[in-house]
């Protein structure tokens, strides 16, 4: 194992873990990146990234020796395999934005040896990997999509004991080659088409999206009806049909993955003359999620923001990660900033030193309460349950808290005069 080269193009989230992990499991890997102060500071086995374990691992790799960084990409010329790990953001009109891969690809042409794997981990549309020999210039490097699925947070667990491994090639020999890398790792190997393994990535984190919005409108639903979310959805997750994942309500779905997917998906389907309405349907009731959060602020602050002092526990997109990217907290965040708001913020993996416009960041969450109208919860982060909230509350303008995450104890607050307005209960 690890007598060829493995290299990785883009050292950000997925390349990282991905360059990290198949080192770990003994492969010789080169992972290359533009950016030099980045790559300076990985191979002093430095991680910014907020990921349990990943810095272990980066260390072990660097110290084994089968694990190192560059700018140079000719050091992939002796790569048997390359695996792209681009940024696809949402561009516009919600389409994926391949510029970085392109640009890569052009650069690529004349460095990569013949009979190369091309593998693209990067999220792309349907039809990319069929398109790349002729964005390549080339017809002797054949490609395979082996979409990530990645939980952040989760990261490395998730590479080393993932769900399934899908292989999407017209090549056999090329996917077989892909297939070994993974060879010590026990997981089910899907086989497909390129178009479908591009798909499948699509279409999951499009489901996961569905399945949150309607459990945020199930939440309102409870809300209106005199039910309780919390009963009807350990009710449904006991049918092995449904499943008791991804049915927690919150203040909506972010993040760096699944709203440029969804987007996508939807530009992907509308170009092929399909009616996604259902996407369509779940997007609009995640924007309507966040208005409904802030106009429940707005009646635990006393009916208005204007120069309210609000206290925010919690910014990231979820518990786990330092990752701001399209985060349901931020743009709440924003929106009671434009009902004239005055915010502060406390969350245990962002540093009080980061600038989070429109947020004044703390370090003690006793600050986020001082002066509050409203304390607010938007991610959940369990220690959030054991603060002192007698402490919080002698702080505090008004004892009021909005969970947006059904995290805390209602009959602790409560118990110290706090009026608690949660999810769906």
């Amino acid at each position: 194992m690890g007598s060829e080269l493995v290299g990785v193009l883009g050292v950000g989230y997925v390349g990282l873990t991905t360059a990290a992990c198949f080192a770990s499991l003994g492969h010789r890997v080169v992972a290359v990146d533009v950016d030099q102060s980045k790559v300076d500071e990985l191979g002093r086995g430095v991680v910014s990234i907020g990921e349990p374990g990943l810095d272990d691992m980066v260390r072990a790799g660097l110290a084994a020796g089968r694990l190192r960084f560059t700018t140079e990409l000719r050091a992939l010329a002796d790569a048997g395999t390359v695996l792209l790990c681009l940024p696809t953001p949402m561009g516009e009109g919600g389409v994926a934005d391949l510029g970085a891969l392109s640009s890569a690809l052009g650069e690529l042409a004349p460095i990569l040896r013949p009979g190369c794997v091309l593998v693209t981990k990067s999220t792309v549309p349907v039809g990319t990997a069929e398109r790349i020999p002729g964005l390549l210039g080339r017809t002797d490097v054949p490609v395979v999509s082996n979409p990530e699925f990645l939980r952040e947070g989760h990261a490395v667990h998730d590479f080393l004991h993932p769900d399934r491994i899908v292989l999407g090639s017209a090549d056999p020999d090329a996917r077989d080659r892909v297939r070994a890398l993974y060879a010590s790792l026990d997981a089910p190997v899907v086989v497909t088409g390129t178009a479908s393994a591009e798909l499948a990535k699509y279409a999951s984190n499009a489901f996961l999206a569905l399945r949150l919005s309607y459990v945020n409108v199930l939440a309102e639903l409870c809300e209106n009806l005199g039910a309780d979310v919390t009963d009807v959805t350990a009710t449904m997750g006991l049918d092995p049909r449904i499943g008791a994942d991804f049915l927690a309500p919150g203040p909506g779905w972010g993040g760096s993955c699944l709203p440029k997917d969804t987007s996508a998906l939807a530009c992907i389907a509308a170009e092929s003359g399909v009616d996604f309405a259902l996407l369509r349907a779940a997007v609009d009731a995640n924007a309507h999620q966040r208005e409904r959060i802030v106009r429940k602020v707005r009646r635990a602050a006393g009916g208005s923001l204007a120069g309210a002092r609000i206290g925010l526990l919690g910014l990231a997109f979820k518990a786990g990660t330092d990752d701001l990217r399209h985060s349901p907290a931020l743009e709440i965040a924003r929106e009671l900033a434009r009902r004239g708001a005055v915010l502060t913020g406390y969350d245990p993996g962002v540093p009080p030193s980061a600038r989070v416009d429109p947020v004044h960041l703390v370090d003690d969450p006793v600050l986020v309460a001082k002066d509050a109208a409203a304390i607010v919860l938007l991610t959940e982060w369990p220690e959030f349950r054991d603060l002192d909230w007698a402490q919080l509350a002698e702080v505090a303008d008004r004892r009021a808290v909005v969970d947006t995450r059904n995290l805390l104890d209602p009959d602790q607050l409560t118990g110290q005069g706090f009026s608690y307005t949660p999810l769906g209960r």
